[in-house]
């Protein structure tokens, strides 16, 4: 099997290279996506992935806030009805936060991969924002 070819990627304004600053956006969650978001001039790619970094992480508090209290409304009726039914519920919450946490997971890799490649790879929700807050003025 074959090595794919060097991916070419020019300087950013940081000083890094494109997909080396692409991938540190992703490392530290929004905070690394705003600071090469706000550091950034010239590389298109560079705001892109800060970008896609700070929109994701935003939307992964929101998830996490609403499963939070989507779960936790629902194990306090379950409890007024039956102990049992609010155990069950509980437990399946719980697998259902582990299999959330997983995907976030493979999304972060996913990114970090995808960005030290030097792709602009659009994540399915985000990724249209993202195109739209980092493209040129």
């Amino acid at each position: 099997m074959q090595n794919p070819p060097p991916v070419q990627t020019g300087k950013s304004s940081t000083g890094l290279d494109e997909n080396v600053a692409s991938l540190l956006s992703y490392v530290f969650g929004w905070l690394s996506g705003l600071i090469f978001f706000l550091m950034e001039k010239d590389s298109r790619l560079v705001k892109f992935h800060a970008m896609q970094s700070i929109l994701l992480n935003v939307l992964i508090v929101v998830l996490a806030v609403v499963f939070s209290v989507v779960i936790t409304v629902l194990v306090l009726v379950l409890g007024m009805v039956s102990d049992s039914l609010a155990a069950i519920a509980g437990i399946l919450s719980y697998l259902l936060w582990l299999l959330l946490c997983l995907v976030i997971l493979i999304l972060w890799v996913l990114c970090l991969i995808k960005a030290y490649q030097g792709q602009m790879y659009k994540l399915p929700i985000v990724g249209n924002f993202a195109e739209k807050f980092s493209a040129p003025k």
